[in-house]
């Protein structure tokens, strides 16, 4: 499997380039798909690869991909984070290919949350 080059990354941002947050309209959802060097190593870029892939065989222009660095649960990557606009964020864990391909059509196209890989539904706080 190729690796992601800085090419790539471009292209990729300026395909999503005209929705790049939820509260600026035009998005309903944005997956999060975390990318520090743990979630890497544990096959993160399969699992974004696969995600782009189904938004671009769903023609869905109204969700938004990004990326982020380590959350800090090294021992559970693949990580992905899902935002539906007006609905709790699920974080969902040890992902692959065909877990992250289920999650955008149950959670993402049909707002059926996939409680199997989920571990957490709602926002972090720190008190």
């Amino acid at each position: 499997m190729a690796r992601l080059t800085i090419e790539d990354l471009k292209r990729i941002k300026e395909e999503y380039k005209s929705t790049l947050t939820l509260r600026e309209g035009g998005s309903r959802a944005k997956v999060t798909v975390h990318m520090g060097t743990c979630g890497i190593a544990a096959g993160a870029r399969k699992v974004m690869e696969a995600l782009l892939d189904e938004i671009k065989k769903s023609e869905v222009k109204d969700v938004i991909v990004t990326t982020s660095g380590c959350a800090g649960l090294c021992s559970k990557e693949p990580m992905a984070t899902v935002e539906i606009i007006n609905e709790a964020p699920v974080k969902y864990v040890q992902l692959n290919e065909e877990k992250i391909r289920k999650i955008f059509q149950e959670h993402v196209l049909n707002g059926k949350i996939v409680e199997g890989f989920a571990l957490v539904m709602g926002s972090e706080t720190a008190y």
